[in-house]
């Protein structure tokens, strides 16, 4: 997964004050815009002109000077630029507290109310691995969970293994990066981040005493993986300053850090690496992999002293994934089959001439993964932008899939460690269905569903919402899917808020679910719409292909042409229609809003990808190198011509802007806060209307925002006040 990759979660009487005149005629004016005399003033960032020379031409950036060096944001005494720059951020949170102030006792409303869906106290479905019932519990007036385990049955003692709320005392972040427990049961390796920058500490637990070793292995990618003799660990470290995860580590317990064993390093600045193991324990794997290409090397997981084989060497535009069954590797591949087919080769002719096919290529159907049992091989598939689990059973007597109902939704195969296995284990969610883990009966077909999420508050009725799939035409002719939820009884008259949300890019396919935040929308009249556009996968590998380097702009395309869709179709107007994304989705947000800025009302752009050329010009910065196949080069005149097209930053112009709140984190590794920072500046300085234009720096976090389980529903919060204020809602 591309790490610019960005799951977001959506997000009284008022007298707001925008610091600003009055909005232009051509957008909705909300009831609370008050005098100007009345209004904040917004920050007024400072002009130093920087000069960057690529292919002759001089591109300036006034606001530069906001970029910080890890560096300077870790340093106990802070320099003259910090300070600057730290106090400029916390001016733009200030003001948009101010701004946002009429709304706060909203804010708290709309947070009591999400937070009074959610279940205090509950607990996942247990997954059964070698003896052991592993799962995780949160307690009332928990943030975090624990990690726990029982032996045997569910009957047993329990053991917290990892003690999270503890834990995560005296942090104002902190997450769990991977856990592993030793093929003995005995030992857990854990990883710890503290930061926000995705840079974890591994730890070792002794499961039966509760000792945590003296081991420490910082400035990893959060898990590690052990080979079978119980000791030995094989874990992958990060680059300090690009974070690329380019070396593979062999740690023995008991050993000092010092004396780690580099067993592979990826000299490739455009691929990364990592480490994992076959689900028949039988082999290690080291994964390097670039947007375009992979290659593995494996080694008998018995063997970790042993020499790793290169299964099948790298090759552009070659993909492929392994897994292991019996004598053979089934590999999953892009090798003349641009929507994949499923392929095998025996442990010892590994080569793709040896590569035998066992499910071949299909035009309509993408074939997205496989888990292997050891009667059946199940697939997970994707065909008219909707995903399928497949079940063949390896003597053929039976090919099948399981039975989905509704027009929009997604499941996909879950936990299922135990090669034996009777059951698959599989999740489904729809636009109105709450998340559900189910088992499917591999002989019987019989479906038992474990567990579904709980909406608490006696409120919830799925038969009070519609949920519709639309394909909406672009302007090129592609069909493009649009899965959209409301409240029953809700006309297309024109008048309805909507939100529009969409990613569109590495491939990253966005399917329709469930979110108890988003019932506190539909309840007061929006519809919520999720467009499939271009640059994800969800029509196969060819809407990956076709939203991408020179045909990036199908992408934004796609977008403008189902926002039209939703005003056309009588679902809203442009008075009353809202767009969301994040990360590489506020790419797409920035681009939109220089591309049609009347189409809006608002744009909520979550840590946005904004500034393409600058970050892209340079190789020191987080993901730059491994992302030249997503954007290309700029370097390179051609794709800087053409990124130059849609770069928002550079493509701010002298316009009407819709409404705008912009979030990011101080300390986000993915898309570091400079980038939204400066747009917001830039912005600012060169709009001619009067929205309100806003941006909330959270100087705790980094790309995914807060940790806490309820903490970060306050940022969602912040999002739907922002909408409802220019909607003229109150409760």
């Amino acid at each position: 997964m591309n790490a610019r990759f960005f799951g977001v979660a959506l997000a009284a009487t008022w007298a707001l004050t925008l610091g600003c005149n009055s909005p232009s005629s051509d957008m909705k004016t909300p009831e609370y815009v008050t005098e100007a005399s009345e209004l904040p003033t917004a920050p007024d960032a400072a002009q130093k002109p920087h000069t960057t020379d690529i292919h002759g031409l001089q591109l300036q950036d006034d606001y530069f000077w906001m970029r910080l060096s890890d560096e300077q944001k870790a340093a106990k005494e802070s320099d003259a630029q910090t300070t600057e720059v730290v106090d400029y951020l916390k001016a733009e949170n200030a003001y948009t507290k101010e701004a946002m102030a009429p709304t706060e006792g909203l804010q708290e409303k709309i947070y009591e109310e999400i937070v009074g869906r959610i279940k205090k106290d509950d607990e996942s479905v247990p997954v059964l691995d070698k003896g052991y019932w592993y799962y995780s519990r949160y307690e009332e007036g928990k943030e975090y969970p624990y990690s726990c385990r029982k032996k045997g049955s569910m009957e047993a003692a329990e053991e917290v293994m990892l003690d999270q709320p503890s834990m995560a005392e005296g942090h104002n972040y902190f997450a769990i990066g991977g856990r592993s427990v030793s093929p003995d049961n005995n030992l857990l390796v854990y990883g710890v981040d503290t930061i926000s920058r995705r840079q974890y500490t591994l730890y070792i637990k002794d499961l039966a005493t509760g000792e945590v070793f003296a081991d420490r292995i910082p400035e990893t990618t959060g898990g590690a993986t052990w080979a079978n003799d119980n000791k030995t660990l094989f874990y992958t470290k990060k680059d300090p300053l690009t974070l690329r995860s380019s070396q593979v580590y062999r740690h023995v317990l008991g050993t000092d850090v010092s004396e780690d064993v580099l067993v592979y390093e990826e000299k490739d600045e455009t691929f990364s690496c990592g480490i994992g193991k076959t689900k028949s324990e039988a082999y290690l794997m080291i994964a390097s992999y670039a947007t375009v290409s992979t290659e593995y090397r494996f080694l008998d997981a018995n063997d970790p002293n042993g020499e790793w084989k290169v299964l099948q060497p790298r090759e552009r535009d070659l993909e492929y994934s392994v897994s292991h069954y019996g004598d053979d590797f089934y590999i999953v591949t892009n090798r003349n089959a641009k929507n994949f087919k499923l392929v095998k080769t025996s442990t010892d002719a590994t080569t793709y001439e040896h590569w035998e096919d066992v499910l071949g290529h299909r035009d309509d159907v993408l074939l997205e993964g496989i888990e292997i049992f050891n009667r059946w091989l199940v697939v997970d598939e994707r065909k008219n932008g909707l995903t399928q689990i497949r079940l063949i059973r390896w003597d053929g007597s039976e090919d099948k899939y399981i039975p989905f109902n509704d027009p929009a939704y997604s499941a996909g195969v879950g936990a299922n460690p135990d090669f034996n296995a009777s059951r698959l284990r599989y999740g489904y969610t729809s636009m109105t269905t709450p998340s559900s883990v189910l088992e499917y009966d591999f002989d019987s077909g019989e479906i038992t569903q474990l567990k579904q999420q709980e909406v608490l508050g006696g409120t919830f009725d799925p038969a009070n919402y519609v949920s519709e799939r639309l394909m909406v035409e672009a302007r090129d002719g592609a069909m493009v899917p649009v899965s959209i939820v409301y409240r029953k009884g809700t006309e297309r008259n024109g008048k309805n808020p909507l939100l529009l949300y969409a990613y569109g890019s590495y491939g990253a396919s966005m399917d329709a679910g469930f979110s108890v935040a988003r019932l506190s929308l539909l309840d007061r009249g929006f519809v919520y719409a999720m467009a499939h556009i271009r640059g994800g996968s969800e029509m196969g590998r060819h809407w990956y292909e076709d939203g991408k380097l020179f045909n990036k702009m199908n992408t934004f395309n796609d977008y403008i042409d189902c926002g039209q869709a939703m005003v056309d179709e009588k679902f809203t107007s442009s008075d009353h229609m809202y767009a969301m994304g994040g990360s590489a989705g506020g790419l797409l947000m920035g681009a939109v809003m220089n591309m049609a800025p009347n189409l809006f009302n608002g744009v909520i752009a979550a840590v946005p990808f904004v500034d393409v050329i600058n970050t892209m010009l340079d190789e020191s910065i987080p993901l730059t190198t491994g992302e030249f196949d997503e954007w290309g080069n700029p370097k390179d005149k051609a794709y800087f011509d053409y990124i130059m097209q849609y770069s928002p930053y550079d493509n701010v112009a002298a316009q009407d802007y819709p409404h705008t709140l912009v979030t990011t984190g101080y300390w986000d590794s993915q898309v570091q806060y400079w980038e939204p920072a400066k747009w917001m500046a830039k912005l600012r300085d060169v709009k001619t209307d009067d929205h309100l234009l806003i941006m909330e720096c959270n100087m705790e976090t980094g790309h995914g925002g807060a940790s806490g389980r309820f903490e970060r529903i306050k940022e969602v919060a912040l999002e739907y006040a922002f909408m409802f204020m220019l909607e003229d809602i109150h409760e």
